[in-house]
């Protein structure tokens, strides 16, 4: 059965655009929003409306009558605190307060890898991890599963929050266990929302990687089963691969280039991401 009407904040973005045309199947009505002026290529049941999350008053009305939020609107990268601030935490913040006003079941949130970004990858570390972020941008995202946390608790509004790895095309070793790929994304949305029973699940987004070094077991209920892996990728990495440094913060914890820039300081800026496409 279709939901009625589901929200997209974070639109206009990458990964927000991946997931357009699959949530404008599950609903009979899609309202997506961003900053931006305007989005191409509208489906026939979506509809784009241009919104500040940092405003609530201009966050609520958008969710008039909605079943659920997938909220990616936020600012993708480290940058410096006052922009963080608005966008990420206030806007995150409004994103439930909302939910609250108008009756929303169920917020579906893009939460990070950099929420733990300062922990070892050797640890293996499971759902149940420490909040531990390696940056005003993983602080955020620790802020926001918290909101989640406080507005099941108090007012019984569903979460689920995906902390997302590396949603691009595997470059590098440390890619190899961080992958997710598009079309795992698009499966761990879909889960997310399709899942009866949620209260609130912290779930890992990644493939179904050979080498992956976290443990989604504690979100075994949401039936989130990728299928990809960064195996494939492997030897052609390795083979342009330069020695493993075991000093280096970027090689030996979860959040990358994060763990090691300064605070404010763009992170993918030293990052080599490439984009890529869904296969289905």
């Amino acid at each position: 059965m279709k939901l009625k009407k589901l929200v997209l904040t974070g639109a206009a973005g990458r990964l927000g655009g991946y997931l357009r045309e699959t949530l404008a199947g599950m609903c009979e009505e899609l309202v997506s929003t961003d900053i931006a002026k305007g989005i191409e290529n509208l489906a026939p049941n979506e509809t784009y409306v241009a919104a500040d999350l940092g405003v609530l008053d201009q966050v609520t009305p958008l969710l008039e009558g909605a079943d659920m939020v997938v909220h990616f609107g936020a600012i993708g990268d480290e940058a410096p605190w006052t922009a963080i601030l608005h966008a990420n935490l206030i806007g995150s913040f409004n994103i439930w307060e909302a939910a609250r006003i108008q009756g929303v079941r169920r917020v579906v949130y893009a939460s990070s890898i950099h929420a733990v970004g300062l922990h070892r990858i050797s640890d293996n570390i499971g759902v149940d991890a420490p909040h531990n972020p390696d940056s005003y941008y993983g602080l955020a995202k620790c802020f926001a599963e918290d909101c989640a946390k406080l507005y099941w608790n108090k007012e019984g509004i569903e979460a689920v929050c995906m902390r997302i790895y590396s949603c691009a095309a595997p470059n590098g070793p440390r890619s190899l266990q961080a992958w997710l790929s598009v079309d795992d994304l698009i499966r761990l949305v879909v889960a997310s929302i399709t899942t009866p029973v949620v209260d609130v699940t912290v779930v890992y987004g990644i493939s179904n990687n050979t080498r992956a070094a976290l443990n989604n077991d504690g979100a075994a209920h949401l039936g989130y089963r990728p299928q990809d892996n960064a195996e494939d990728y492997a030897a052609e990495i390795f083979a342009n691969a330069d020695a493993p440094d075991r000093t280096d913060p970027a090689q030996v914890k979860y959040g990358g280039v994060f763990a090691k820039t300064e605070l404010g300081q763009s992170g993918l800026a030293f990052m080599n991401a490439v984009d890529e496409k869904a296969k289905s």
